[in-house]
């Protein structure tokens, strides 16, 4: 079996539901909890625990895990950065009247 590159593993990453899901939820959580803890350390703190937590919860082997967690590191980055700009977006929409 050959070992994955980073491409491999980024793209395998970044079309991840699982991974697209805990990030999304990432966000709300952070979101409620604003006004009490912050937003953007949490969503440091989350960004990385997503990316250490896949790896070492779902690893199918017990090989070298640093590249598909620095990788994780990146793509949950990017996946965030696109979840943050939507969440911008729609929150700058009109808001029906009730």
């Amino acid at each position: 079996m050959t070992a994955m590159g980073f491409a491999d593993i980024f793209l395998a990453q970044i079309i991840d539901p699982f991974r697209i899901a805990l990030v999304i939820m990432l966000v709300l959580t952070a979101a409620r909890t604003s006004a009490t803890v912050g937003t953007w350390i949490p969503l440091a703190l989350g960004v990385v625990f997503v990316a250490v937590l896949i790896p070492m919860a779902l690893g199918g082997d017990q090989g070298e895990r640093t590249l598909p967690i620095a990788v994780g590191l990146v793509s949950n980055a990017v996946i965030l950065a696109v979840v943050l700009a939507a969440k911008a977006a729609l929150g700058r929409l009109p808001r029906p009247k009730p």
